[in-house]
Parts: structure tokens; sequence; C-alpha cells
């Protein structure tokens, strides 16, 4: 398939990227003990193709789609590529993220941790390798060998640390969730070929299928990638797998691999099939909108750090979900430019997520190294040992919390602005209920930040809770390198939301024929997504008024003040004595929350009795999904199992009076 080098086009340099990604996991195993050379090395080696992966995909948003075949895999059954714009834009994503996760996971890992770092080296650039390539397959075959690997890949990565027991249950909760999920896929390719025996793409983009099978095909797809996104009620290996797998690969999973579940969503809803109903886009708004809710509510009473961040990318991939949903209910309804506004707004916060939340598990890895606590409740002060870390993690945290001017409150902003406009819908139905889904966005997002405050306030502001934590030590070169790109990308894509716009058109001229570059282009500095009459938004101006009031009063010290610096203890309403033990506790934090969402949670409680010589309070929250859903359906297979094995008695006799009784049941239905 490669050409030669002067006339290379897009999709080779892809492939050549991955290539390289597969060597130098090979070079890892090569050097399978050697730390230095697989941190200096190899790791930002990776790091640098991704960055020219971040470029192919730049690049590649504007050209006409390229298309290939390769003739590996089975006879018959070569690789079918497609590069479009939806592929490319899903690469500058992979490309971003990796480079700046490659850069910290370059000094990140120390000797002595679980598996030896060549392997982990292998196991990290097969994971990249496959990512990438499942955005350019064009066959389900294709399609489902690289997911897979994935899959197996992303599997080992969580498992780095194998020898604690905890952890080899979350990998194989993962495991088994995973290979659920790709069960779904693969039935719903079958439906999409409509028994023509074509597994290709192309094939499927041309089956005119009935409104029933479109719904199954669209069913099986939710059902299939949404176990791979973590939506609910399909989210229950995502809280374990995210704090058991390094910080990294969590970074990775969470900015990343959700976002290639979401990708194949809208492979399979906008692209492949030629059918769009308006249940659909509201059953994808109810579970987006379900698992949003539900993530950003468990995030706010959580004590351990990264299951903290686990539950809130929960939420944010049920806020794409709810922005891809509303763009199908309006393109059920041929409102093109509606429809488009609502996938610019959830494409924006996809791209955006993946940088601030891959950042924040970045920072939360440094914290841990630094301090080897995952408790927020035994953190605090790190604002004075970990500075460097410290303000790119606020970067992250503002992002998260959808503040301008960042990227998160421009994708927030995009998708509120979609709902104003649902009144226009011409079922009266839709039209009283959207407007509610929107209003509880609002209460998302303001959940959201109000977990941010916890996440950045307990590790970093106050006084330190324990006395080791004096001694945490900041982040390394390398560690520092990562977030600082990471954050960069955070800060780039608040202040230039027209550019990020002009990039995502493409997309939306592809999935629904239209898009907002046009109205963005003719507005000049201002964001207007519709019109000026309606709304806009500059955040260069917002970012001006911002330093201004900081300048303001800063000349207004110095003046007041005469320059003078003045130090002295904080005040405490007159009490002197102020100890760590004063401060609020990620617990205290989160309390309010617990109590007005409380049916929301399995509560177990552990209360004194006066006869106790200490007293010991203790209060454990659990999903009571895992207990509703989860146990009963485990339980079930292994009375299942039971009753299968009564079958497998070992006796060659029993098993030829098997095959006696089924060929006569067969005859006799044959007969009749």
């Amino acid at each position: 398939m490669l050409a030669a080098p002067a006339t290379w086009v897009h999709l080779d340099w892809v492939l050549l990227v991955v290539l390289s990604w597969l060597l130098i996991g090979l070079l890892g195993v090569l050097r399978l003990r050697r730390l230095r050379f697989v941190a200096v090395v190899l790791f930002p080696l990776g790091g640098a193709f991704s960055l020219l992966l971040l470029g192919v995909g730049l690049s590649a948003a504007f050209s006409a789609p390229e298309v290939a075949v390769l003739p590996i895999g089975l006879p018959q059954l070569p690789f079918h590529l497609r590069l479009d714009s939806l592929s490319a834009f899903f690469l500058i994503v992979i490309g971003g993220v990796a480079a700046g996760v490659s850069a910290f996971a370059a000094g990140y890992f120390r000797k002595g941790e679980g598996t030896p770092p060549g392997l982990i080296c292998f196991e990290y650039h097969v994971f990249l390798a496959s990512i990438a390539m499942v955005v350019l397959a064009d066959d389900a075959y294709a399609f489902m060998v690289v997911w897979e690997t994935m899959a197996f890949s992303s599997f080992f990565l969580v498992m780095a640390n194998h020898r604690i027991p905890e952890i080899r249950r979350a990998g194989f909760l993962y495991m088994l969730v995973a290979h659920i999920g790709a069960l779904g896929i693969l039935l719903c390719f079958g439906v999409l070929q409509a028994n023509t025996g074509d597994y290709t793409f192309a094939n499927m983009r041309a089956q005119q299928l009935s409104p029933f099978w479109s719904s199954v095909a669209f069913v099986l797809a939710l059902f299939g990638f949404g176990a791979k996104a973590g939506i609910l009620p399909l989210h229950a290996w995502l809280p374990e797998a995210h704090p058991a797998a390094p910080s990294p690969f969590s970074a990775l999973m969470s900015g990343v691999m959700l976002k290639i579940a979401l990708y194949g969503l809208l492979r399979v809803a906008f692209d492949l099939l030629q059918t769009r109903l308006w249940w659909w886009g509201v059953l994808l708004m109810a579970v987006g909108l379900a698992s949003a809710l539900f993530g950003v509510v468990f995030s706010t009473v959580q004590v351990e750090m990264k299951r903290l961040l686990a539950y809130s990318s929960i939420e944010n991939v049920g806020l794409m979900c709810v922005g891809f949903g509303l763009s199908l209910l309006f393109s059920a309804y041929a409102m093109h430019a509606l429809s488009a506004l609502a996938l610019t707004a959830a494409l924006y916060h996809l791209l955006s997520h993946a940088f601030f939340k891959s950042l924040l598990f970045c920072s939360t890895g440094a914290v841990l190294h630094a301090t080897g606590e995952r408790s927020l409740g035994k953190l605090g002060g790190l604002i004075r040992y970990m500075p460097w870390v410290t303000w790119p993690t606020l970067i992250g945290v503002l992002a998260c919390a959808g503040l301008p001017p960042l990227g998160g409150f421009v994708a927030e902003w995009l998708l509120l602005q979609s709902f104003l406009f649902t009144t226009g819908l011409p079922s009266s139905f839709l039209n009283m209920l959207v407007p509610v889904v929107g209003a509880l966005i609002a209460l998302i997002a303001a959940l959201s930040g109000y977990t941010m405050v916890k996440y950045f306030g307990v590790i970093f502001l106050g006084q330190p809770r324990e006395e080791k934590l004096a001694q945490a030590r900041d982040a390394g070169p390398w560690e520092r390198i990562g977030m600082l790109w990471l954050a960069l990308g955070c800060v780039l894509l608040g202040l230039l939301p027209n550019q990020v716009i002009a990039l995502i058109d493409p997309v939306t001229h592809l999935l629904v024929a239209d898009g907002l570059a046009k109205t963005v282009a003719s507005s000049g500095w201002l964001l207007v997504p519709v019109s000026l009459e309606r709304a806009s938004y500059a955040p260069a101006i917002f970012l001006l008024g911002v330093l201004a009031c900081f300048a303001l009063a800063y000349l207004l010290v110095r003046l007041l003040y005469h320059g003078r610096t003045r130090r002295a203890a904080p005040w405490d309403c007159g009490y002197p004595w102020q100890t760590a033990r004063m401060q609020d506790t990620a617990e205290g934090f989160g309390q309010p929350i617990r109590q007005i969402f409380e049916p929301m949670f399995r509560i177990t409680r552990e209360l004194p009795t006066p006869f106790d010589e200490q007293p010991r309070y203790h209060v454990k929250l659990e999903d009571p999904l895992w207990h509703w859903l989860y146990l009963p359906v485990a339980s079930g297979v292994e009375r299942l199992s039971k009753l299968i094995g009564l079958m497998q008695q070992g006796r060659i006799s029993v098993y030829l009076m098997y095959s006696f009784v089924t060929l006569i049941l067969v005859l006799l239905w044959v007969k009749a």
C-alpha cells in the first residue's frame, strides 16, 4: 500500500506512525528491564510519533477521503481502510493526548513496580497502534480484530501491578464487560450487512434497512459501544479499572479509549445507518443524562483520587451522549443546522475532555508517586511542596468545572445553546421534555464544579494532614513537559473556539450535512453559534478582563500599602491553635450531596453505642446497580453453570446417549 515517499498521502503517514509504534514496542521487549532506556528513549520517541499523527490528522481533516486495502488477515478477508474527516478528528484526539501522556510516562515509572518496563512499553504502544487502526477500519473484520487488540492490550495495562488481588479483580471485570460489549458490536455488524455476506462499511452504507432492523442495529451499537464507553448501566468496570491502572494508562483510557467507543457509536448511528428515528435521539439523551447525573453525584462523595476522576469520566461521557442524542433528534426532523450545532458541542466537549481529564490523571499520578497516598483524607497543603504539579492541575480543574476561558466552558456553553432552540421541534411532548434535560445539564455542570473544588482544595490547599507530606517532591522534567502540553491544550481549546469549530466542521458536514464554520467565521473574533442576536462569547476579551482585574488589584495594593509586605498567620475567629484537623475533610465536603441524593446510594452505616470504649462511626457508599443488576446476573449464571455441569459426567456412554437422543429428535422434526 505504501507508495514512494514523494507521493505519500495521509493514510500512508498514519500507517507509518502505527508501524513505528509497534517497532518501539518490540524494542521495549528486547530491553525488558532497562528502565532508563525505556523511559528516556522509547517513551519520548513514541510521543514524537504521536505529534506526527497529530499533524497528519490536522491536515487530513480538510482533505478528501482516502481508502486502501491491506493484504493482511485471512484469505478473501483483507483489511479495508478509510481515512475521512471523522477518522481524522479522532486521530487528532489520539495524537494530541498521547504526545503529552507519553512524555509524562517517560518520567513516571520507577524500578520494581509490577510489570517489567520493557513489557509495559510494548503493551502501551500496541494499545496506541490499535486505537489508531480502529478509526481507520472500513470493514467489520478489520474493525473487530483491532478492537479486540485494543481490549487485550488495555487489559494488560490495567493489570500492570497484577500481584495485588484488587487489581486482578478489576482487570477481569473490565475484560468481561469488554467482551460482552464486543458481542453486541458483532451482532450490530451482522444486522448492517443485511444478509449480503459483504461486511465492508461501503456495503453497509448502501443498504436501506427497514426502520425495525435499523433500530435493532442502533440498539446493539449503543449496547456494544456503550459498554466500552462506560455509560449506565454498563459502567461498573470503569470505577474499578481506572484506579487499578498506572496513571499514564488511566489518562489514556479516560482521555482516548472512551472516545474511541463514542467514535464507533457515531460511525454506526450517523454514517452506516441511513435511517434516523426521533426516538433514537430521545433514548440516547436519556441514557446520557442518567449516566451524567449518576457519575457526577458519585464523584462528589468519593474519597479516593482516581475513583473520583473515574466517576467524573462517566459524567462527561454522559454529556457527550446527550449532545449526540440531541443531534440525532434534530436530524430525524431534518433540522440540519441545529443538528450540526448539537453535534459540534458534543465533539468540542469530547476533544476538551480528552485533554483536561488526561491532565488530571497525570497530576494524580504525580501526587501518588510523591506521597504514596491515594486517599484524599490523608493529603493537603501540597501547593507548598509541589508547585509545578499544582498550577497545571488548577488549569485542568477549571476546564473540568466548565469555567471560562478554557475549553470545558465553550463545550458546555454550546451544548446549552443547542437546547435553547428545541422549541422548534414539531412534537409538543419533545418541546416540553427537552428543556427539562437542559436544566438538568446545568445542574450537572454545577455539581461538576463542586467536585473539582473538592478535588483541588483537599489535595493542594490548607495544611498537610500527614507529617510525611512535607517530604513530597515535585514532578520531574519529563512529567512537567507532559502536563504542560496537556494544560496548553486546555488553554488553546478555550481561547481559539472559532478555529476548533472550523476543524469540527468537516465532520458535521459528513454526518449531518451542515456545519457552523461559515456562521462562526462571519462573526470575526466573537463566537456566535447561530446568530449575534441570540448569544455570543468572546474568550479573548474575557481573558483580558480577568488579567485587567488582577493587574488593578496588584496596583491598588502597591499604591495603598506602598509595596510593603506583611506576613501573618491566618485569622480563625481569634482561635490561635490551628491544625489540619480543623479543615474540611473529603467526607465532610461531600456530605451535603450525600444527604440530598441519598436514594441514589446504597449506604451501610457502622454506628457507635454508648458502651464502646473506642466509638467508631463509619459510612460506606456503594453502587446500588452492582447489587440490583450485576450480582443477581452473576448468581444466575453460576446456578446455570452448575446445572449445565451436571450434563458433563465425563463418561463416553452418556455423551453417545445425548447424540442418539438428538438424532431421534431431528428425524422426528423432519418427518413432521
